[in-house]
């Protein structure tokens, strides 16, 4: 799961919303050197990322991608899954996505000085073009393709994978309808175990 995804899945606690966000940039056992809620959020980050890379129908998608993207195909794959929860926004949350987006901006700032370094470098241009709500659109993930393939060995191919998108659209929003449902309940499982 990318951004969009990580942030939604922290049961809107504000520093398990944090570490939740920031968990690929922290490696190891750094997660020991910020608070018990952030450090929670790390943790909650990896078994996400664990269930996803592992679950049967993220693989269906990924097989997709698989012929330009090659080992990328699941960072893609993610990707994807973050556009159809944004198309798929009201299904999960009362509240609007904008909104959504605006108060996890928010959250994210309020932090930004116990953020990793990578973070700070990119999150004032993700709240300033407000990227995670263009998810819920086909152009707003081209773009992040492309960023994303400017500043890592991601391949240029942004619009292949696009055209991969629009080509197998149902498909991808189906598996990721149902992935979802179980990724859910895995992790209102492990909220319900973190003390407040």
């Amino acid at each position: 799961m990318n951004f969009l995804a990580h942030l939604y899945l922290s049961g809107n606690i504000p520093p398990v919303q944090v570490g939740n966000f920031i968990g690929d940039h922290v490696k190891g056992r750094d997660y020991e050197k910020y608070a018990p809620l952030i450090k929670q959020g790390i943790l909650l980050h990896r078994k996400i990322d664990h269930f996803t890379d592992t679950h049967p129908v993220v693989k269906q998608s990924t097989q997709r991608l698989k012929e330009r993207y090659g080992r990328y195909a699941g960072i893609v794959t993610d990707v994807f899954y973050d556009h159809f929860l944004g198309v798929n926004w009201d299904k999960y949350n009362d509240i609007s996505l904008n909104k959504f987006v605006s108060q996890s901006h928010k959250v994210l700032l309020r932090h930004y000085f116990s953020l990793p370094a990578g973070v700070k470098r990119f999150l004032p241009f993700m709240v300033k073009s407000r990227r995670l709500e263009t998810y819920a659109t086909k152009e707003g993930i081209k773009k992040s393709l492309e960023i994303m393939a400017n500043y890592s060995s991601l391949p240029h191919e942004a619009h292949w994978g696009l055209q991969q998108m629009e080509l197998h659209y149902d498909a991808f929003n189906e598996e990721f309808l149902s992935f979802f449902h179980e990724l859910r309940m895995m992790v209102d499982e492990e909220l319900s175990l973190i003390e407040i």
